[in-house]
């Protein structure tokens, strides 16, 4: 009997089916991903229409100017060198959640984008605009000096191009969370675009001359909970949708929006909470060693002095800070930090997140409400004081709120600036009521700023503090009584346009404490060395501007702690 051959072609094809069929096998057997729900049978993502859903989903992306910090454990406060013996950030062991954080400060550049969107988006030629440009515009004068000239800053450091790179200052803590919010609704609909959910450059009106207008603005929760109300009403209709904004079902085409479930748009930018800027600026990742921490960090590099040690910049410094008394630079070509005030971002080397200028340059603003404890017994899991729970106004017709450019509600805040509250197109917002806290154990209010800070509402006997016989309207608010701090000033317009200007002269308060004071971290250009100290905390009013103060952003992460797989390195013997 013959035995014929067998055509190798015929193997190589039987060996491939083998091998496809195995990986088949085995994705499916791990859990792979199916379009049938594992949850009744029915199909997901179906041609026929039914559920929808993203399954492809894989990873939050880095929002633009963001670097990824992976959470952990960390000792918040100080562990050395407590000059002014105050302890007002004593240790506590904390745990962040892995975030996203701006690479470095927001810089003029970026602000001057924001301020030239604000200015084509509502006019200035129009008056029921002008003070919204004008309630974004950073205080140019916090550079002037009575016994100093600095003039050539005041018209210069904002928008001059030789200054385009270094840290925006002259912004108050209120300008600095309304950028984030402007950030946060222009990413999203560069998103939008970019994965053809709508039409590229659908934000420019035809019938204005090809200019963005106060009518189409696009905002992300607005967009999240309302989305034909986008731009104006425009994401009704289908003739402004992309390739992506549109399927077929049935016989039908119907818009399909972003929604939260595709996993599309990114999270709100937002300022870092204190103990996120805390542990992004120490960096401790650098001196782990397998799951402990090597020592303690002075500063967000390595060592205990502010000058480099590494061979090739060895004496160099590692920031921008003031040496010594008259000394806010060094010696003319030599021991010099390379500014005489602030110098342009990235001028010195990252920390071991990737982070920029943490320490020196200037100090930023971070979201918490100051207050000289840090509460662990209550929370030690991403630590943050001035929670506001709000929801959605809703309207008669049952649907949420959205502002409309009509309804423009401004504030004028206790130093004169007026400040727009929300920007047209935002959803309204309205404090929570008992329908949500009602028998809650988590949060029984709309205002946590006060909670568990040792004022008399804090403790178990408030039913008995808490007298409201005489004149309440006479009465200081809480926390300036628990601190003894000044009442705010206040700004007033009596109908006949006269302005008055109230303030607090009594000469026996002694703090500055109240519901309106901000944390702000780390060491500025003026700042001696003491305060590059990641630990170190100063507070000032949230209205208040200075020469010496700036920003940067942060974003939550959404999803799994790390990006990467983590594997064994440090197996126990047999």
């Amino acid at each position: 009997m013959k035995i014929r051959p067998i055509n190798p072609m015929k193997i190589n094809f039987l060996i491939r089916s083998i091998f496809i069929v195995l990986i088949a096998v085995f994705v499916v057997s791990c859990g792979g991903r199916s379009n049938v729900s594992r949850g009744t049978g029915w199909g997901i993502n179906s041609k026929e229409g039914g559920f929808q859903y993203n399954l492809e989903f894989e990873d939050q992306e880095s929002g633009p100017g963001l670097v990824f910090i992976e959470g952990g454990t960390y000792t918040k406060g100080q562990v050395q060198d407590d000059v002014l013996h105050d302890w007002n950030n004593t240790p506590t062991q904390q745990h962040v959640m892995s975030f996203y954080i701006d690479e470095t400060e927001v810089t003029n550049l970026m602000y001057m984008e924001y301020l030239n969107w604000l200015e084509t988006v509502f006019p200035l030629s129009e008056p029921r605009y002008r003070q919204i440009y004008e309630g974004a515009l950073p205080d140019t004068l916090v550079w002037r000096n009575t016994l100093g000239y600095m003039e050539e800053l005041t018209t210069n450091y904002l928008r001059h191009p030789a200054y385009a790179e270094y840290p925006v200052v002259g912004v108050n803590w209120l300008q600095a969370v309304q950028f984030a919010e402007w950030r946060t609704n222009r990413v999203n609909e560069f998103i939008l675009e970019r994965e053809s959910y709508v039409q590229k450059n659908i934000r420019y009106s035809e019938n204005d001359g090809g200019v963005v207008n106060s009518n189409s603005i696009f905002n992300t929760d607005a967009y999240l909970k309302r989305p034909e109300t986008a731009y104006g009403g425009l994401m009704a209709s289908d003739s402004i949708m992309g390739k992506s904004g549109t399927m077929k079902k049935d016989t039908a085409t119907v818009n399909v929006y972003a929604g939260i479930d595709k996993g599309v748009l990114l999270p709100s930018y937002r300022l870092p909470t204190e103990a996120e800027w805390e542990y992004a600026a120490l960096a401790l990742v650098g001196d782990r060693e397998y799951n402990t921490y090597r020592g303690k960090k002075k500063y967000p590099w390595s060592g205990e002095y502010t000058r480099s040690s590494e061979r090739r910049s060895e004496g160099d410094q590692l920031a921008n800070f003031k040496f010594g008394k008259g000394d806010y630079g060094g010696i003319a070509g030599w021991s010099d930090d390379g500014g005489d005030i602030t110098v342009q971002v990235k001028s010195y080397p990252a920390n071991d997140f990737g982070v920029y200028d943490m320490a020196g340059n200037v100090a930023e603003w971070v979201a918490d409400v100051y207050r000289p404890i840090i509460d662990d017994e209550a929370n030690d899991f991403n630590y943050f004081r001035g929670n506001i729970f709000l929801k959605n106004a809703i309207g008669e017709d049952g649907k949420a709120t959205i502002i409309s450019p009509e309804e423009l509600v401004y504030d004028t805040l206790p130093n004169g600036k007026v400040m727009l509250k929300r920007l047209p197109g935002d959803l309204a917002k309205i404090p929570i009521d008992e329908e949500e806290t009602f028998l809650r154990q988590n949060f029984s209010e709309s205002d946590n700023r006060n909670y568990r800070d040792g004022d008399k509402k804090s403790t178990r006997l408030f039913a008995s503090f808490n007298n409201t016989d005489g004149d309440a309207s006479k009465k200081r608010p809480e926390t300036s009584g628990m601190y003894d701090a000044p009442i705010h000033p206040k700004v007033s317009l009596d109908d006949e346009g006269n302005v008055s200007r109230n303030i607090d002269k009594s000469s026996r308060r002694t703090s500055l404490i109240t519901d309106e004071v901000r944390v702000y971290k780390g060491g500025s250009w003026k700042d001696r060395a003491y305060w590059l100290d990641p630990a170190q905390r100063r507070y000032l009013p949230q209205y208040i501007a200075t020469d010496y103060i700036g920003f940067r952003c942060a974003m939550s992460r959404l999803g799994q702690k790390s990006r990467i797989k983590k594997t064994a390195r440090h197996k126990r013997g047999k």
